[in-house]
């Protein structure tokens, strides 16, 4: 299933066929349609779509374009529309410099005071944006986050640099691509697409507008969004199940429909991978972690109510050959399993399967004794976290647990080189965008020093 978050299906284009589009939308998988409003007749029919459709819900504002017709009694209005259950954001608004069908000065003024009804009734915002970065980022951060009650919103149909797209995720808002991210000259936008956190990713139709390949130059629908979900996937490395799992968790996290993944999962596949979550434990806090607030990777939530058996741990799997490899892998540090990576593991390696450890190089520390003569012919490869340059560097941002810290970041280089007897692919990870870490010397540090593969990696973005 999979969520078109900005369609238009009360416009005229679709006067004459709108019952079958929203039909080949649930045909096509279209769990929910977020129908948007731009100015009060539009926001009216929006809300009649969405009292007659379960799976259709609507928003309420004034588009950038439309302020300039704004009265006295446009506030009462929208006022008078977000009460209703199924109104469930103030939008679009925003400013558009490339057009300007309304004055700027009008533009801003309204955006403001729209931005400020919707925080004053908890509402998100659905944020149009064009030719206008600076004016936009001006605005919205005066009310995102200094308003800490404040729900932030979407960033609709996404079309400008990462310094926006940037900007926009440290005011805590989601970022919206539309069919525009398959043109063939979107590159940027591609780029942009590709680094944006999974937990704040949406995808739309903007619909009738902005058809995506392969549909270019037709009418665009609801059921044209799989098409955009796609690309997503493929430059992020991903398959659509991923994107649309995430963006459906996404969707409810903002919206508070649909509804929440169940903590407990003990196996869950990305790509062709298959992941198995052991613990939550970890003897260490990264800073970048978001383990004890947030512990979601790609839509699953990998919450334990309770550490699996090693049983279980193989129960949970279900063909150990479909798999590219199976992977030891949680929010939490494997090694504190040892005994249940190597049960497992045996188990996995007789089934034909390939089996990989991805590990913050503590199993030594953890277990007090050098394991990886243990874990000889049951793990294929091994990722170690290096995550620094310095050991200065390392305890700032991995934080070592109370009692580790004691030369423990050499004791990870110690463990990444003794990883290289014993297991055939070994590689060393950092997570980009750490302050105080030197990203070139961490690959020296990997090729020249030891040898083995390295790999950039931005947190939350594949998993």
């Amino acid at each position: 299933m999979i969520i078109d978050t900005h369609a238009h299906v009360d416009m005229d284009a679709y006067d004459g066929d709108r019952a079958e589009v929203i039909q080949r939308a649930r045909d096509n998988g279209v769990e929910y349609i977020l129908n948007i409003g731009c100015d009060i007749d539009s926001s009216l029919r929006s809300m009649e779509l969405a009292e007659r459709y379960d799976f259709i819900y609507a928003t309420a504002g004034v588009h950038p374009h439309d302020v300039k017709n704004i009265d006295n009694n446009t506030y009462d209005h929208l006022r008078g529309l977000l009460t209703h259950p199924k109104m469930i954001a103030l939008g679009e608004i925003g400013l558009d410099f490339y057009k300007n069908y309304s004055p700027r000065d009008l533009q801003k003024e309204h955006f403001r005071k729209q931005a400020e009804l919707a925080c004053e009734l908890n509402k998100p915002i659905i944020v149009h944006s064009r030719d206008a970065n600076e004016e936009i980022v001006d605005i919205l951060s005066d009310y995102y986050p200094k308003n800490p009650s404040a729900r932030s919103g979407i960033f609709h149909c996404f079309s400008g640099n990462q310094e926006l797209a940037n900007r926009a995720l440290e005011m805590g808002f989601y970022i919206s691509f539309s069919g525009s991210v398959t043109f063939k000259k979107s590159d940027d936008l591609r780029t942009v697409a590709k680094m944006v956190p999974a937990d704040r990713l949406f995808v739309e139709t903007d619909c009738p507008f902005l058809a995506p390949v392969p549909r270019r130059g037709k009418r665009n629908e609801p059921a044209y969004v799989g098409h955009t979900a796609q690309l997503i996937a493929d430059v992020r490395g991903l398959k659509i199940d991923d994107v649309q799992r995430t963006t459906t968790l996404n969707f409810f996290e903002l919206f508070g429909i649909g509804k929440d993944v169940e903590t407990g999962t003990v196996s869950y596949k990305i790509r062709n991978s298959l992941y198995l979550n052991l613990t939550t434990r970890c003897t260490a806090d990264c800073s970048f972690c978001t383990r004890l607030t947030r512990p979601v990777v790609q839509g699953y939530n990998l919450q334990l109510d309770r550490e699996p058996t090693a049983d279980e741990v193989w129960a949970s799997i279900d063909d150990c050959t479909k798999y590219d490899e199976i992977v030891f892998c949680g929010y939490g540090e494997p090694t504190l399993r040892l005994d249940v990576i190597k049960e497992v593991s045996k188990k996995i390696k007789a089934a034909g399967g390939k089996v990989r450890l991805n590990t913050n190089g503590h199993g030594n520390v953890i277990n007090k004794r050098n394991i990886l003569p243990e874990l000889k012919g049951l793990i294929d490869s091994v990722s170690i976290s290096l995550n620094a340059d310095t050991a200065e560097a390392y305890d700032e941002i991995v934080r070592p647990l109370p009692g580790l810290r004691d030369g423990i970041y050499e004791k990870v280089k110690d463990f990444i080189e003794e990883s290289k007897k014993y297991i055939p692919n070994v590689q060393a990870t950092v997570v980009t965008h750490q302050d105080g870490v030197d990203e070139s010397k961490c690959e020296d540090i990997s090729k020249n020093d030891f040898d083995v593969d390295y790999r950039e990696r931005r947190y939350n973005i594949v998993g």
